[in-house]
């Protein structure tokens, strides 16, 4: 098995590309060891001491590692971890993982706003960003701001105030007239 790496924009976060599908659907996020649970991969890869991050998408694993720590020494590991789930025959996902699209739920007053919201976010924002080994989803809207939630190689890179602000608060100005602004949260 032959595992490739890509740097992100995040310069504390390497995208892992194992020639094969992690998820079949959807993402998943695991902003800390104690939140890996339902992935044995996740569970894997916090093992290795300095990950603080992992996130998988359809066929790639994003991992963000504590600052101090240099990534010529865990990214031998790391790839080791992610070989030996995969060769082990061990579920990514442990029980019913059901995909979800990521995106929080809206009803009510402007939802036809917010599913135009999505479905920008959906065909032009999160297949470039999941290039960078992250996502973007939808947490909410409230008198024109979008509220966005970053995961992966997005949380916390130096260059997330300039995609929001710049990309996507323009992308979505410009087909929403009723969008504002653009803010990250965490969740």
């Amino acid at each position: 098995m032959f595992i490739q790496t890509e740097s992100t924009p995040n310069p504390a976060t390497l995208k892992f590309l194992p020639g094969q599908a992690v998820l079949e659907a959807g993402t998943a996020d695991f902003p800390s060891a104690e939140t890996a649970d339902k992935s044995p991969l996740a569970t894997r890869i916090f093992a290795v001491e300095g990950v603080c991050g992992v996130f998988f998408g359809n066929d790639f694993v994003t991992v963000t590692k504590d600052d101090p720590i240099e990534w010529d020494h865990i990214k031998p590991a790391i790839l080791g971890a992610i070989m030996e789930h995969f060769q082990s025959g061990d579920p990514v996902m442990a029980g019913d993982h059901t995909p979800v699209s990521g995106h929080a739920e809206h009803t009510g007053e402007n939802s036809e706003i917010v599913g135009q919201i999505k479905e920008l976010l959906d065909s032009r924002v999160r297949p470039a960003v999941a290039q960078d080994g992250g996502d973007i989803t939808f947490h909410g809207f409230d008198r024109g701001v979008v509220y966005l939630h970053m995961q992966g190689a997005c949380a916390g890179c130096p260059s997330s105030t300039l995609t929001l602000k710049m990309g996507i608060e323009n992308l979505l100005r410009h087909y929403i007239p009723e969008v504002t602004e653009v803010r990250p949260v965490g969740v």
